[in-house]
């Protein structure tokens, strides 16, 4: 296990203050090498090659391209290609959840947080709430904030995160958020939460089933804490 501050040289960083915690789902409440997102990645694929009448090359090029300009690749496909939203999800989430079990260890390390534990995710609820009882740790969250909720604004668009902030009346300043991709800690970190960034372990620098640009961001000053081990980083807060 590694837990690390973003820079070496920094006083440990302080959480004692905070009084919600929110969790984004794929790659950080379980680990990337499951090979969950791989699943998705290629049903949303397969359905936009479909969809469109492309190779399957075509519709990865396309794919990858709406998710780096417009947060997702639906919202990119709902706003060129006026895309019908409910069917997508359907068909990215409908996975083989085989290789997840429960996680005990980590259900106890959120048990012991105080104040409430939300999820943030550019899924859908269902995928979230299959994902959260598979790790039989779904007791532990107050609620579930998917892309529907966000009315289809993904993060990492400010107004997502405002709109989340929101609905739950939270706190930035009493707030953390955990995430797998920088780039979306950026908002959180303007706004006043603390952030923590999960890699892999073993792959601090080059996750699977991401592109390149996707890694950027990693040594940013918007980043507090960069773990491997969710689960022990989250045990190390109530010591």
């Amino acid at each position: 296990m590694t837990t690390f501050l973003r820079s070496p040289a920094s006083s440990p960083v302080d959480f004692s203050h905070v009084e919600t915690w929110v969790f984004d789902l794929d790659n950080t409440l379980y680990p990337p090498g499951l090979d969950l997102w791989r699943q998705i990645d290629m049903r949303m694929r397969s359905y936009i090659a479909d969809y469109l009448g492309l190779s399957l090359d075509d519709a990865f090029a396309l794919q990858k391209g709406y998710y780096r300009k417009y947060g997702t690749s639906l919202r990119g496909l709902m706003i060129e290609h006026g895309m019908d939203p409910d069917p997508f999800l359907a068909n990215a989430h409908q996975i083989d959840l085989a290789s997840l079990d429960p996680a005990p260890e980590l259900g106890v390390a959120l048990g012991a947080l105080p104040g409430r534990k939300l999820v943030y995710t550019n899924g859908s609820r269902r995928h979230a709430e299959q994902i959260l009882d598979k790790l039989a740790i779904s007791e532990h969250f107050a609620d579930v904030h998917d892309i529907v909720a966000a009315e289809f604004h993904p993060k990492p668009q400010e107004t997502a995160y405002r709109g989340f902030l929101a609905r739950f009346d939270v706190n930035p300043a009493t707030a953390a958020m955990f995430e797998d991709l920088a780039r979306n800690l950026e908002v959180p970190a303007q706004l006043g939460m603390r952030t923590v960034l999960v890699v892999p372990s073993g792959e601090a620098v080059s996750p699977a089933d991401r592109e390149a640009w996707e890694h950027e961001g990693r040594e940013g000053d918007h980043i507090d804490v960069v773990t491997d081990d969710l689960t022990a980083f989250l045990r190390s807060l109530a010591v």
